[in-house]
């Protein structure tokens, strides 16, 4: 936002009706005159523009610009006082703001501490919304100042009111990237974003890429990306970096990490996104790479947002948390906003037990961003520590319908529900995480088990079916925790059926497995006994659901 502090002029007003019709249309096909579109808005930001209408208010808004680069907003909004201009009332206003902001995070740091931010208020919102709600009714706000109202009614929750607004000021200076971002962090769902009346400009199908990401959409998103890079943006590290976001959402973590690595031999020097890039080398436990990371980014700008987020998950995978969450907090304290540094937080506070400190944490997450999927997981997971499974079915509940094709979130809600002995839904949830594609190869574990514990043990033994070829086929090792579990159910479930060929099988590789050697070794006893005693009866006559499958699975044991 400090950027738009140079803002706005009268003489601008007239720059504004003749940029906002060349920036209209969403047609890619004149890149030199997207690139002074560009150039043009860039001017809209620097204070040089001469203000003949207004020139008595030129002294004291530099003199006032001055002062709030050295961050003295009180002392840059007193010399602005009865400056008539729209670029010196932006100014104003802006400064007020900032300085409710600044006294409210100092107020925080010295009495409460990074997880009550939400606690303390902008004692300025009420005040500067009643002055730019006069001016707004009179249609005396530009583009700029729009924002800041938008801005002002979301700090106060009025987000129905902020969302009109925002997308007022994207209509009335559509090149202003600040107010398209505000705006989609206030966008709920599809249906809310094909609602908005929205400018037909080219830059609109970037705001459509972020969002399509943002909601989970990532099929339609790289579509855009693509779209985009196709038209004359191949070039830009902005998409590249996009498209790895998306990737990194849909945990297609290697084509992310390449992704990345391409970004980082185009721009060296960035740090924008590499937070991201940081929970994709933790995911993969790549701790040399990481510490190279963080190294790079310290020498780079220590003091970034980024830079601290990075450093807290690198000594996140050292299981050094205390470090970790310190560096987390250092990331709030420069950003309060900053959502995954509260999403991290609170996981480094489960890791610490700290169940108290983890939900609020991840409650602040959430304030900043209701679509945080990970918060609504995290918050989850924190009640389920608790023993309190109605609360957990809830936020569980929530995050499913963020990501409603991710299997952990289903294997969760159906750990609830079984819990509530809802195991009709638990059964639907496990069933659901495996047709999506169950990345942590639990849902079928789950199933079977719950359908042993009801006694349908043909339903029970099918699941471990599927469960093993699962496993197998998608090159697991053999030393696999609950394998050897499954191998026991098959074992008992064929002998007690009399499929003894089966059962031998089973037991037989039950002796691979240390927990399960004893019990296989029995059953093989067992069977030995019965075999010169009864004939195997033929595998159609028990239940046809099994029998269809009971050859490729003989024959996967085989192969075991």
């Amino acid at each position: 936002m400090a950027a738009i502090a140079n803002a706005i002029s009268d003489k601008i007003i007239n720059i504004h009706k003749s940029f906002n019709l060349r920036a209209s249309g969403s047609d890619f096909g004149d890149l030199v005159q997207i690139k002074k579109q560009l150039i043009s808005v860039i001017s809209l930001f620097c204070l040089s523009v001469h203000l003949p209408p207004y020139a008595q208010d030129l002294d004291a808004l530099t003199l006032a610009k001055s002062y709030f680069d050295l961050k003295e907003y009180d002392r840059a909004a007193y010399f602005l006082k009865g400056c008539c201009s729209q670029k010196a009332y932006f100014l104003y206003m802006y400064s007020r703001y900032l300085s409710g902001e600044k006294k409210k995070d100092d107020e925080t740091v010295d009495s409460l501490g990074p997880l009550e931010k939400g606690q303390v208020r902008n004692e300025a919102l009420r005040e500067l919304r009643v002055e730019l709600s006069k001016k707004h009714n009179a249609g005396e706000l530009d583009g700029f100042t729009l924002y800041l109202y938008g801005v002002v009614l979301r700090k106060l929750d009025l987000l129905k009111e902020a969302v009109d607004v925002f997308v007022e000021a994207i209509h009335a200076l559509p090149l202003h990237w600040g107010a398209w971002l505000e705006l989609s962090n206030l966008v709920t769902n599809i249906e809310m974003l094909k609602s908005l009346s929205l400018p037909d400009s080219w830059i609109k199908d970037f705001f459509m890429a972020h969002m399509y990401t943002e909601l989970q959409m990532i099929k339609e998103a790289l579509q855009k990306y693509q779209n985009l890079i196709e038209a004359g943006f191949s070039k830009s590290t902005y998409i590249i970096s996009q498209i790895a976001v998306a990737y990194h959402n849909i945990r297609d973590i290697d084509q992310a990490l390449a992704l990345f690595n391409e970004l980082r031999d185009q721009d060296p020097y960035r740090i924008d996104n590499m937070d991201t890039f940081s929970n994709l080398l933790y995911v993969k436990s790549m701790k040399p790479e990481l510490s190279y990371l963080a190294h790079n980014l310290v020498e780079i700008d220590k003091y970034r947002v980024e830079t601290c987020c990075v450093i807290g998950n690198y000594y996140s995978l050292r299981s050094q948390h205390e470090k970790a969450a310190l560096y987390f907090q250092r990331a709030l304290k420069l950003n309060p906003r900053c959502l995954g540094a509260w999403t991290l937080m609170g996981h480094e506070y489960m890791e610490m037990k700290n169940t108290s400190a983890a939900i609020q944490a991840y409650r602040h997450a959430i304030e900043v961003n209701k679509r945080d999927y990970r918060a609504w997981y995290g918050l989850g997971q924190t009640y389920e520590i608790l023993k309190m499974p109605f609360y957990c079915l809830y936020y569980y509940r929530k995050a499913h319908q963020l990501r409603p094709n991710d299997s952990r979130m289903l294997v969760a809600l159906g750990e609830s529900y079984e819990k509530l002995s809802q195991q009709v839904e638990a059964k639907k949830c496990y069933w659901r995480a495996y047709s999506v594609g169950d990345v942590e190869k639990m849902a079928l574990l789950k199933l079977a088990k719950l359908h042993e514990q009801l006694n349908e043990s043909d339903d029970a033994a099918q699941c471990y079916m599927l469960y093993i070829q699962d496993i197998f086929s998608c090159g697991e090792q053999l030393e696999h925790a609950e394998v050897s579990t499954a191998l026991r159910y098959l074992g008992q479930y064929y002998f007690k059926n009399k499929l003894y060929n089966e059962a031998s099988l089973c037991a037989q590789r039950c002796c691979d497995y240390n927990d399960a050697r004893e019990e296989g070794k029995a059953l093989l006893r067992q069977i030995s006994q019965v075999r010169d005693q009864i004939e195997t009866p033929s595998a159609d006559l028990f239940t046809p659901q099994i029998s269809e499958n009971i050859f490729q699975y003989t024959e996967l044991l085989c192969n075991l």
